[in-house]
């Protein structure tokens, strides 16, 4: 049962509705400028600027970075339950969005909480507290634990874990880091276990609404990362795309 705290996931409020900030006054202006019969080209610059606006906003309600996120594949960890470990949780978006597909399951949320937590979940906010506050308000935190690591380096032993999750997290280290994430990923993973990684993709429709502003590793392509689990060690059983997400399903 959800409790009556709010998740709060702490995305910029700009992610979601920025594009509001060209929408409304581009509408006012329009009214204006047809009443007073301003200039076509003025009308239609206007016009275009709220119809460009719009549509942004359609595309990024589909990514819906403020609200519970489902699995891109139903294929992970498909028995339902098992020891997860999400690298890069966050404020526990990827987290959740585990926990509610595989009810059966238990997490660990690692996070290093340092900078790069701040840098894009805000200030004056205990980071490891926001994180357990979202766990409790979608109910799951009896089935989680939190715990304080750099991805790079993770504090478990070989084979710990049933399944790994991490989403737009290493794609935000440097092209070494995110090979050194990746074997430590493949360390700590069962033999048969599951690895689901989800990076920032810069799909059409993500260029269309922010153009390079959400590039992270999107700059880096499918093929880079491909080479880069095979060298891990991980075999490929699934890649696909959802809105701003490039997506890996692979066993170990």
């Amino acid at each position: 049962m959800q409790n009556n705290v709010t998740l709060d996931f702490g995305y910029p409020w700009w992610l979601s509705y920025g594009h509001v900030v060209l929408l409304i006054p581009a509408l006012a202006a329009l009214g204006v400028g047809a009443a007073r019969k301003w200039p076509r080209w003025m009308l239609a610059t206007l016009g275009v600027t709220a119809l460009w606006s719009a549509a942004s906003l359609v595309v990024l309600r589909n990514f819906n970075a403020d609200g519970r996120a489902a699995m891109p594949t139903e294929n992970f960890l498909k028995s339902g339950a098992g020891k997860v470990l999400d690298i890069g949780a966050g404020t526990g978006r990827s987290s959740i969005m585990v926990l509610d597909a595989r009810p059966q399951a238990t997490l660990v949320a690692l996070d290093r909480f340092g900078e790069s937590f701040e840098h894009h979940f805000g200030h004056g906010h205990e980071p490891e507290q926001r994180l357990l506050s979202n766990l409790q308000a979608a109910g799951v935190e009896r089935r989680a634990s939190i715990v304080s690591a750099d991805m790079r380096k993770l504090p478990f032993n070989d084979a710990s874990f049933d399944g790994v999750v991490s989403a737009y997290a290493m794609d935000h280290l440097p092209r070494e880091g995110s090979k050194q994430a990746l074997a430590e990923a493949a360390r700590v993973l069962k033999p048969g276990g599951d690895f689901l990684l989800m990076l920032v993709y810069n799909d059409r429709w993500t260029r269309f609404a922010f153009g390079p502003a959400l590039s992270h590793g999107g700059t880096r392509p499918s093929s880079w990362w491909r080479a880069s689990l095979e060298e891990a060690g991980f075999r490929v059983l699934e890649e696909g795309t959802r809105p701003a997400t490039l997506y890996f399903l692979l066993r170990r």
